[in-house]
């Protein structure tokens, strides 16, 4: 009688700890955002016009503890992007940007973290500015 209930307290522990789901795929949240463009006069540094991110890569990294992106999609027509079926936990959301002082041709890196704390939810970011300088 006492191995049978070692075995249940074993199982039962061991089931539990098991269902615990970290960052990433497999949940019922979503993060949601837009990306627009400000067309930068690469003289005077005055927005000339802005207008929606159309097939851009934006880039999501699952947790904190990791630097290389775990998923990526592109901008819809309206600048629109959704990462769906996450778990609660810690995300970073980043785009890359075109960088006027950056040695070398770089690109700069705008990134925007949030926190998924239910389940079921849909989770927007705010709007992601990224500079073309014309």
């Amino acid at each position: 009688m006492m191995n049978q209930f070692k075995f249940i307290a074993i199982l039962f522990t061991s089931l539990t700890f098991s269902c615990t789901k970290s960052e990433g795929i497999g949940g019922r949240s979503s993060i949601k955002g837009k990306v627009i463009i400000d067309n930068i006069n690469i003289i005077d540094g005055t927005i000339e016009n802005t207008y929606d991110a159309q097939d851009v890569d934006v880039f999501i990294i699952y947790g904190n503890d990791n630097n290389n992106y775990n998923d990526d999609q592109s901008t819809s027509y309206d600048g629109s992007f959704e990462f769906n079926y996450l778990n609660k936990g810690y995300y970073e959301v980043f785009v890359y940007s075109d960088c006027q002082n950056c040695p070398k041709g770089q690109d700069s890196v705008i990134i925007q973290s949030i926190t998924i704390n239910e389940s079921n939810t849909v989770n927007e970011l705010d709007t992601i500015r990224i500079a073309n300088y014309i």
